[in-house]
């Protein structure tokens, strides 16, 4: 394994499940990715930090600090500090999410709130929590947490709403909240004076499809989900006046026959042009051109290892989190949309997200 990050590499953190969480990875670890060639390295200065089952990593938009899942039944969240150094520590101890097994979250744009997307359990239903930030970052207790109504047709997976992403709209209008359990997208105003949810709609996507996480196109108008249920991709027209949805098209996220497969991570291109999707079950990530409203698949590509769930975009490579495998691969991104990957993967036990700094 190198040791010594070329200069100018990127600041990359790795979050992984833990023996207390099921997994035999570290928390969160250290990497540096070299922008040129995208190989990424562990960065050796920096002790990884042990976070209970850090499925989902967020960075504050202006404090150094990082934000983790600790998805457990337990239900708790994380805050961790970098420092000028980039040597990481707790900030604070793990507050609770309000639910059980934390699976994503993000800061609000302002940098005051937390938002939490609880999955829950095969029968306590999905929440999504609001927490209060403090000026350095710490966790306060949440101000708010709103239960997900609904269930759907898929035995042993929608029996009950799971909460899978909580993200705000690119104009800072709307929390938008996908359910795999209810086949929905909640919409939500935050009030950023109280930190109270209000909810403004409940988009009802195919039945069956399990909605796992959205991408936006940079214009806003479009969003895409990685649906997990029906393995498919489908584009949304999104109205950002009222933060509702309309489905548009839709694409099988995978040609592979013969296995299950389950949608994970979805990104979208800066251009606009392009959407990738990590394929849970075909060990792929495929690649799609917009056309219109219209998702036309470009090929898939080995992702580097088994069920690979987190997908990063960073310096023209896609960094993907095989979970099963314990790999870390960057694929590079080739200006028609197409993925190469240049590099053996990267060890990375119990891997499932990457944040690039």
């Amino acid at each position: 394994m190198p040791t010594s990050p070329s200069p100018g590499a990127l600041s990359v953190l790795t979050g992984s499940y833990t023996p207390d969480s099921g997994g035999e990875g570290p928390g969160v670890a250290a990497l540096r990715l070299d922008p040129t060639t995208g190989r990424p390295t562990y960065d050796e200065e920096v002790k990884p930090l042990p976070v209970t089952g850090a499925s989902f990593l967020a960075a504050h938009p202006s404090l150094d600090v990082v934000y983790s899942t600790n998805e457990t039944e337990a239900g708790t969240v994380s805050a961790v500090k970098r420092h000028g150094d980039g040597t990481l520590s707790p900030l604070g101890d793990p507050v609770s999410s309000g639910g059980t097994n934390p699976c994503h979250l993000t800061v609000h744009p302002g940098g005051e709130w937390l938002l939490t997307a609880n999955y829950g359990s095969d029968t306590a239903p999905g929440t999504v929590a609001v927490h209060r930030l403090d000026g350095d970052g710490r966790l306060r207790e949440p101000t708010d947490l709103v239960v997900h109504p609904g269930s759907g047709p898929v035995t042993g997976r929608q029996e009950t709403s799971h909460a899978h992403q909580v993200l705000v709209d690119p104009a800072g209008r709307f929390v938008l909240a996908t359910d795999l359990g209810a086949d929905a997208v909640f919409t939500y105003r935050l009030d950023t004076r109280t930190g109270s949810l209000e909810r403004v709609a409940v988009n009802r996507l195919r039945t069956g499809s399990g909605p796992r996480h959205l991408a936006f196109a940079p214009g806003g108008d479009l969003v895409f989900s990685a649906d997990e249920l029906s393995s498919t991709v489908t584009c949304h027209r999104y109205d950002t006046a009222t933060g509702t949805l309309t489905a548009l098209s839709s694409v099988p996220a995978t040609t592979a026959r013969g296995v299950v497969n389950q949608p994970g991570g979805i990104v979208a291109s800066p251009c606009g042009r392009f959407v990738w999707v990590t394929n849970r079950g075909a060990d792929t990530v495929a690649a799609f051109r917009l056309h219109g409203t219209g998702l036309e698949p470009l090929g898939e590509a080995p992702a580097g290892g088994s069920w690979p769930r987190g997908l990063t975009l960073v310096a023209g490579h896609l960094l993907v989190a095989n979970q099963h495998s314990g790999t870390l691969a960057a694929l590079r991104v080739q200006d028609d949309g197409t993925l190469r990957r240049p590099h053996p993967p990267l060890s990375a036990p119990s891997v499932v997200c990457a944040l690039a700094l």
